[in-house]
């Protein structure tokens, strides 16, 4: 179980800041590269869609970070807001 506490970020909120903004890549270029449409990773970034397995295996390709990260943040999130 989950401390209770704040509201974890969704983990659409950390590839937004860590990553894109960070990096400079546009959602059209991240999108591309990722293999999703804008619409989907728009929806991911604004925290309205959650992380799937697919997406967390494109997202630790390409970012060079592990799947098991992206899911966790979703899990983490989900229980949450489940709990809430």
């Amino acid at each position: 179980m989950l401390q209770r506490g704040m509201l974890p970020e969704h983990p659409g909120e950390v590839l937004k800041g860590l990553y894109l903004e960070s990096l400079g890549i546009s959602m059209t270029e991240a999108a591309a590269r990722l293999g999703i449409t804008g619409k989907a990773l728009s929806q991911i970034v604004n925290g309205r869609m959650g992380i799937s397995a697919e997406t967390a295996v494109r997202l630790s390709k390409a970012l060079n970070t592990s799947p098991e990260l992206w899911l966790n943040m979703q899990r983490n999130y989900d229980l949450w807001i489940a709990e809430e």
